[in-house]
């Protein structure tokens, strides 16, 4: 994809020097002379870049950068200035430029801010993408992703979605099993009706039946009223039990019996009380294994194993990760009120390369953390946890391993080489990373790829 640029300055000279330099470096270039004739070309051109003097005769380029906020707001603006004018152009930055450059132009520091500006204006096109393939995935429910592996569970759900037969749903801890038993039943014709969760790993043995059924006033020492269970109270909606695997082996027969014949009695009670209830079920256990180790009933097991969904962790739909981020930006901005857009690359490269042990759970407190720390509309890769940073991390993936007695120009090569990838091949970026000029990182590459070809050409006639 080729960037456009439009270039403004009254002055010819510098005008055309400026078009040329940026046709050099790839971009389709346009050019005006003044404030008036700019606005018209960008609305009829719509440059992704305009880079403008801003003091000309007439219209000059505050003006311009007001009126093209009217017109145009997602066009970033690069002002030129002289040394007279700087305080002018911090004016301008507060009214939304995206920077300035003193005269003489540096070109060096020119393409670096132009490549800024830029990279942050993808950026922004691949938000507004994003939350288009959110909008389509549909109102009322929280299952994200688009790769093949959530496609296949989405199908899942929406088939036994307008069923009434059990489900379970299988993943790791964090996995989002909740978040899919909420969209199949947000699917199913109980959609109007209650949704009641209940984590049987997180009550005690002694509580679980009265949780579950209910109990009459007096069944035991401070029921002092009748209290209606989770199965009361998600009549004719659908009751989801996460863990099941956790649920205590002495209930599991009441349990299956409430099941079968659809009726329960409370604790403490004498009648038995009728329910229309869709169970759904989460694990991250494998209850085959629970079956032969005698913590788990056989006859349960294949009374709720009508249907099962197991989820894939985020380790393996890493393509879902920048659906994912948006989501979480897009609900917390909307609780916290802070004017975060998206993540920058470097940002979202580290998140897409990251294991994820704690899978989407990790990921939304990850995404949570970056916001609070962001100040701009961005989360930056520094904001993200130290031990994610590639920089820093332990596992040494960002690192670059080299045998001792390797010379020290083969250490640079390959430290430089990695850095280059590390930036997405961006020569302006690794170079200002890098702490070096520009023209000195293109003469490291030149000499590096001059030395391969010489040793191609010996390999091929070694005789030479």
């Amino acid at each position: 994809m080729r960037y456009r640029l439009l270039i403004v300055d009254d002055e010819a000279d510098g005008r055309d020097a400026l078009a040329e330099l940026a046709q050099r470096w790839g971009y389709d270039v346009l050019t005006a002379s003044d404030g008036t004739e700019a606005l018209r070309r960008a609305i009829e051109w719509h440059p992704d870049l305009l880079l403008t003097d801003l003091v000309m005769p007439n219209m000059d380029g505050l003006w311009l950068l007001r009126a093209l906020r009217a017109e145009l707001p997602d066009v970033p603006v690069v002002l030129l200035t002289g040394r007279g004018t700087v305080q002018t152009a911090v004016q301008a930055i507060k009214e939304g430029a995206w920077d300035f450059i003193e005269k003489p132009l540096d070109p060096a520091r020119l393409r670096v801010v132009v490549e800024r500006a830029l990279e942050k204006q993808e950026t922004l096109r691949e938000v507004q993408v994003l939350r288009r393939r959110l909008a389509a995935l549909g109102p009322g429910t929280e299952l994200i992703g688009q790769g093949a592996a959530m496609q296949q569970v989405a199908e899942l759900a929406r088939r036994v979605a307008p069923a009434n037969a059990s489900v379970v749903v299988t993943g790791e801890s964090g996995t989002g099993k909740e978040v899919l038993a909420r969209a199949i039943h947000a699917l199913s014709p109980r959609k109007d009706r209650p949704f009641v969760a209940l984590n049987c790993s997180a009550i005690p043995p002694t509580l679980i039946e009265s949780e579950l059924f209910g109990y009459e006033r007096g069944a035991f020492t401070g029921a002092d009223q009748r209290r209606p269970g989770n199965f009361e109270m998600a009549h004719r909606g659908t009751l989801f039990l996460d863990e099941i695997g956790e649920l205590p082996l002495e209930m599991q027969g009441k349990f299956l019996r409430v099941l079968e014949e659809r009726r329960l009695r409370r604790l403490g009670g004498k009648a038995e009380v009728d329910v229309d209830v869709r169970v759904l079920c989460a694990t991250n256990r494998d209850l085959k294994e629970q079956i032969r180790a005698g913590r788990f009933r056989e006859d349960l097991f294949f009374r709720l194993h009508v249907f099962t969904i197991p989820l894939p962790p985020l380790r393996d739909r890493r393509e879902d990760v920048p659906l994912l981020v948006q989501h979480f930006i897009e609900k917390f901005a909307g609780e916290t009120g802070k004017h975060v857009r998206g993540v920058t690359p470097a940002a979202l490269e580290v998140l897409q390369g990251y294991a994820w042990p704690g899978n989407i759970r990790e990921l939304r407190n990850t995404v949570e953390r970056g916001m609070i720390l962001a100040d701009g509309d961005l989360i930056g890769e520094e904001h993200l946890p130290p031990d994610m940073r590639p920089s820093v991390a332990v596992s040494g993936e960002a690192g670059i391993r080299l045998p001792l007695g390797v010379p020290l120009r083969e250490v640079e090569k390959e430290y430089l080489l990695a850095s280059l990838r590390r930036n997405g091949g961006n020569k302006a970026r690794t170079a200002e990373v890098l702490g070096i000029s520009e023209k000195t990182l293109y003469n490291k590459l030149h000499r590096y790829a001059e030395r391969a070809r010489d040793r191609a050409e010996l390999v091929e006639d070694p005789e030479a």
